[in-house]
């Protein structure tokens, strides 16, 4: 199998019903490889956020040196590619939100703000990439 593609059916009747491939020790060696499609594959909303979770997150440095967004909600998004994220002017349009986080580089976005807010903003960002950008996406989730 070492350098054809195979299916994943195929792979699994070979790991589990044949000869898997092996290593130069015998053990079974698999690497899994991820080519990022067109995706947004988190989007999470996070009520009421504590001022550890907020140091944490750094939402206290840099541009928001000085605010505090202990209590407020907090939007989490991730998209392939990476250059996905300049969405995040649609949230900050869309709703009363702010960027709490944005990187350009490996496609993580952090929104500030009211719960409802959050939420709104991030639903018109995944109805967005879904039928105009024809991306596959997650569905929300919340906690």
């Amino acid at each position: 199998m070492a350098g054809q593609r195979v299916t994943r059916q195929q792979f699994f009747d070979e790991v589990f019903h044949g000869n898997p491939p092996r290593g130069e020790n015998g053990e079974i060696r698999i690497t899994r490889v991820r080519v990022p499609g067109r995706e947004v594959d988190l989007a999470h909303v996070m009520g009421t956020s504590a001022r550890r979770t907020c140091e944490t997150l750094g939402l206290d440095i840099g541009t928001h040196e000085g605010e505090d967004h202990a209590g407020e909600a907090l939007g989490f998004m991730r998209f392939t590619p990476w250059e996905a994220v300049v969405v995040a002017d649609i949230a900050v349009k869309h709703g009363s939100v702010e960027l709490g986080f944005m990187d350009r580089f490996n496609g993580s976005l952090i929104l500030c703000g009211q719960i409802a807010d959050i939420e709104s903003a991030e639903q018109e960002i995944l109805d967005y990439f879904d039928h105009e950008l024809d991306f596959h996406v997650c569905k929300m989730t919340r906690r």
